[in-house]
């Protein structure tokens, strides 16, 4: 029988929850929490569970997005399924949103992005198969494409992101303005429910201690002290 799962993303004010059986979505719930989800991201799972009628127990593999994106929001996703898959007693897997918004495309190569604020963003490249061939990085998504253009031909990519408005129009008048663009959707929690489960399949699912943050960006503690 294919493995239940149980996934959620925290990492952005539009997060998601979904519960799927190996590849396929039994339901995906996107959810919108301005303030923050810890408040509210265990009534929306005990929610989603009842209405599926299925015990916590049952759930085979648990999944958050780790990042990148809002530092409490990483910790919020991480600390819920960390808990739950250790009371469990079951495996977690830790999926980049990056990789998730990647998922959707269906070039050889895709430069996934998204908004970093500051205007900036977080970008990486990632093959057909899930891997990343430029690693996740955070800067100005000018200097992004011209890092790209010096490695990257134009016709082997297309562009994802949950929204291309802050920065769709900076394609115009580079080698990449004919590329393909697509939007992928702001709920992630299925597309990192199906990443899981292919982890999870293939033996590499973890302990949940051993679960961790992709911040990418470094927290404005960091940024800012001086000695």
């Amino acid at each position: 029988m294919k493995p239940l799962l149980l996934a959620l993303d925290t990492t952005h004010e539009f997060g998601s929850l979904a519960l799927a059986r190996g590849e396929e979505t039994v339901e995906e719930v996107l959810l919108h929490a301005p303030d923050g989800f810890a408040q509210v991201i265990y009534g929306h799972l005990g929610q989603l569970l009842e209405r599926r009628r299925v015990r916590l127990d049952a759930i085979d593999c648990f999944a958050s997005a780790s990042g990148p994106g809002s530092f409490t929001g990483v910790r919020v996703g991480l600390a819920c399924v960390k808990g739950l898959a250790e009371a469990c007693g079951k495996p977690a897997v830790a999926v980049s949103n990056l990789q998730a918004v990647a998922s959707f495309g269906t070039a050889r190569l895709r430069a996934a992005f998204l908004d970093a604020r500051r205007g900036e963003v977080y970008a990486a490249v990632y093959d057909a198969a899930g891997c990343a061939v430029i690693p996740e990085t955070v800067g100005s998504f000018t200097v992004w494409l011209n890092q790209l253009s010096e490695t990257l031909a134009a016709g082997d990519l297309e562009f994802l992101s949950t929204d291309f408005t802050p920065f769709g129009h900076t394609l115009a008048g580079t080698r990449f303005e004919s590329a393909p663009q697509v939007t992928a959707p702001r709920a992630l929690a299925a597309a990192i429910a199906r990443i899981a489960s292919a982890r999870f399949l293939a033996g590499e699912a973890a302990d949940p201690a051993a679960l961790d943050a992709n911040y990418v960006r470094r927290s404005d503690a960091e940024l800012f002290w001086k000695e």
